[in-house]
């Protein structure tokens, strides 16, 4: 019975993650939303770096535009967020507080290989 909602549930997830991808660039990099601290990161800085890339590749991911290529990108800096800052602290993504990146990680992944669901930009100029 789902089965016949798997590709507008594709976009959804699309839609969620990036969402909440997105807020974590935004948070770092113009402190919207407000962090603990309320300071933001210097943009010419790893971390500054790293935030203009879930800034960007959320926008595109959130829209479903050059989907395939964003989601690889994100993928990839969230594997990179979790073994340069994460894998350190502890073994375990439970230890070293290393679940979002991962899950951000392989979600992306999948999202670059499936694609952005019907629900996107990308499927509207495959249309046209």
């Amino acid at each position: 019975m789902l089965k016949a909602w798997s590709p507008q549930l594709l976009s959804v997830l699309r839609i969620v993650v990036a969402s909440l991808y997105l807020l974590h660039g935004t948070q770092k990099l113009l402190a919207i939303p407000a962090s603990a601290t309320g300071a933001t990161v210097p943009l010419a800085s790893r971390l500054g770096a790293a935030s203009v890339i879930e800034i960007v590749g959320g926008t595109l991911i959130l829209l479903g535009l050059f989907t395939h290529l964003a989601a690889f990108i994100c993928a990839g800096e969230m594997a990179a967020a979790y073994f340069l800052v994460h894998a350190p602290r502890a073994p375990l993504p439970l230890q070293n507080s290393g679940e979002l990146p991962v899950l951000f990680c392989f979600i992306f992944l999948y999202l670059a290989a499936a694609g952005p669901g019907p629900w996107s930009v990308d499927a509207v100029r495959k249309a046209a």
